[in-house]
């Protein structure tokens, strides 16, 4: 979601990729410094200088430019929908006028500091510095007035009560990584294999949609500011997603996405463990299908690591980003708790986007600089359960003056503190094995009908502005009811786990020792970026759950054609 006040944390998804729009790709020598960084700088010092005779000058700007090749790969049913290869080359030109204590992007006029548009492909260097020179001119028009804007409303509005400045002082940074070789992908072989994943669903005739999709993507970024940093930096990741639903018979659909990371190809996990995991999304749905309903309740709940990871990037983490510690608008939950408790004392939580894996499995939120060219840097938020840091971008706020390296944004959108890999720990734990036992002693102990055990989990969202409740949502997609008395657990659905903030992160009774990933795409003011959370299983004393809205309309009336005769390897002869 991209509102101020709402934000997302979603399984990735790879769809979005197909609207782009080709370009020419670059030609540049992998192994050289690449030339468009010297075209960049020569561009920038120019406006620099001539822009510099306005009034009002800029005392900022930077260009960011992405040569990106993405494969992209779609099967349904097991046939092809899709597989194509886009190259792009898109730049970025942020410019701020005024002064760090006020400029053109002070609160709402955030937007104000960034134009963006597609650049020449190849070496063209004229071609290159014209499209830049358009930019920039573009972007310095845009600032003037929103500068303007903002004087007349600082002038008219009553002090605020963060008076921070605008815009953080930082080192420049110089580093070039040399770019590897692009991404070989063996197209035939990979279109089979999503044929084969996506037509093990035709032998199930409860499944309405599914569809695998992979999608590579060859990233090299090339960044330059007036205050003198000069980055190249690479970015190479493949992502293979499978989705599914069923409609059960009240109307509800359900949902399973089994997402799959890798720096490489050939990192991606075994066929065998690839199509066993997509055999079990059909089972979980044909299961979910007739599941019943469940109800409203309070009850001792353990969350599974992988659940666990998505209630804290969103129960906690959204609160933890640094911009949402300032301006009116902002429910500010975390802002005055520094050295405050804000979790059970066991608990502690760093994001880390310089970690690339955990218990060997990649982490979306991965990054050696943020997307203001600062280095990537874990942060120690909460330690022993006390609050100490926020996730910090180039907007400073009360007592936190400079960036921490979490300045992130989609290409064309202006970046704000978000998260990257939040990594939750604990020293309060028991095996695994032992934890669910746990569960239903605290079932036995309150006197509870059951509790609940949420296994795995599709998303979720919160609200941060304090003109809406600061509540959360989180989505699981298997949930179990799960009895004192040792009764078979009874799978449920459509229930949705609700709340506050500082009500439920105070329920943690006690963790299991492993954790586990969530790889996913969080959408909030700054664009989808990916990330990562990561967290041990978790048992909360109690959690609310609440009916999930769903549409009423009817499973479909007839059976699928050829669901009595789809072939045993799901494709198509």
């Amino acid at each position: 979601m991209s509102s101020p006040s709402r934000a997302a944390f979603l399984p990735l998804v790879a769809f979005a990729v197909l609207a782009l729009a080709p370009t020419g790709a670059s030609g540049a020598d992998p192994a050289s410094p690449p030339p468009l960084l010297s075209v960049m700088e020569s561009e920038l010092h120019r406006a620099q200088a001539e822009l510099g005779k306005l009034d009002p000058p800029p005392y900022y700007l930077s260009y960011t430019v992405y040569d990106q090749d993405f494969t992209v790969i779609a099967a349904s049913q097991g046939a092809l929908l899709a597989s194509t290869q886009v190259a792009t080359r898109r730049a970025d030109v942020v410019l701020h006028t005024g002064s760090t204590a006020l400029d053109n992007t002070h609160d709402e006029s955030r937007s104000s500091g960034i134009s963006s548009g597609f650049l020449p492909g190849g070496d063209d260097r004229d071609a290159i510095a014209r499209s830049l020179w358009r930019l920039t001119y573009e972007q310095y028009r845009k600032a003037e007035r929103a500068l303007a804007n903002v004087k007349t409303q600082t002038a008219v509005r009553a002090k605020e009560d963060d008076d921070s400045p605008d815009f953080s002082q930082e080192a420049p940074q110089n580093s070039v990584t040399p770019f590897p070789a692009r991404l070989d992908l063996n197209r035939t072989e990979w279109e089979a294999r999503l044929r084969r994943y996506s037509g093990l669903f035709r032998s199930h005739p409860e499944v309405e949609e599914s569809a695998a999709t992979l999608l590579v993507e060859d990233t090299r970024s090339h960044f330059v500011s007036s205050e003198g940093s000069r980055l190249a930096t690479p970015e190479q990741v493949v992502r293979l997603q499978v989705m599914a639903t069923v409609r059960a018979d009240d109307g509800m659909e359900l949902l399973r996405v089994e997402t799959f990371q890798a720096a490489t190809p050939e990192k991606l996990p075994s066929d065998a463990e690839i199509t066993a995991r997509v055999e079990k999304m059909a089972a979980d749905l044909k299961a979910l299908r007739t599941a019943p309903l469940a109800e409203p309740a309070t009850v001792p709940a353990l969350l599974s690591g992988r659940a666990a990871a998505v209630f804290f990037h969103e129960v906690l983490g959204h609160r933890l980003e640094g911009h949402r510690q300032r301006g009116d608008d902002e429910g500010q939950t975390f802002t005055r708790k520094v050295n405050q408790a804000v979790l059970p004392d066991f608990l502690s939580v760093a994001d880390d986007p310089t970690l690339r894996q955990l218990n060997g499995v990649e982490l979306a939120g991965w990054y050696r600089f943020d997307d203001e060219g600062i280095p990537a840097r874990r942060v120690e938020v909460i330690q022993k359960g006390i609050l100490k840091n926020f996730l910090m971008s180039r907007i400073p706020v009360k007592n936190f003056s400079q960036s921490n390296g979490h300045g992130r944004s989609q290409g064309g959108l202006m970046p704000i503190g978000r998260q990257g890999n939040l990594i939750v720990s604990s020293t309060h734990s028991v095996p695994d094995a032992q934890i669910r036992q746990q569960l239903q002693a605290e079932v036995r102990k309150q006197g509870k009908p059951y509790g609940l055990y949420f296994e795995d989990i599709q998303g979720g969202f919160t609200l941060t502005s304090r003109a809406a409740p600061q509540a959360f949502q989180v989505l699981p997609v298997m949930v179990w009811k799960v009895y004192a008395d040792n009764r078979p657990d009874e799978l449920v659905r459509g229930v949705d786990i609700v709340g506050t903030p500082l009500a439920a992160l105070n329920r943690i009774l006690v963790t299991g020792d492993t954790q586990a990933v969530f790889n996913g795409i969080c959408g909030a003011e700054s664009g989808q970026v990916p990330v990562a959370a990561a967290a041990p299983a978790m048992l909360f004393s109690e959690i609310e759950v609440q009916k999930r809205a769903h549409e009423h309309m009817r499973p479909p009336i007839l059976p699928p054609p050829g669901a009595d005769k789809a072939p045993a390897n799901g494709v198509s002869r």
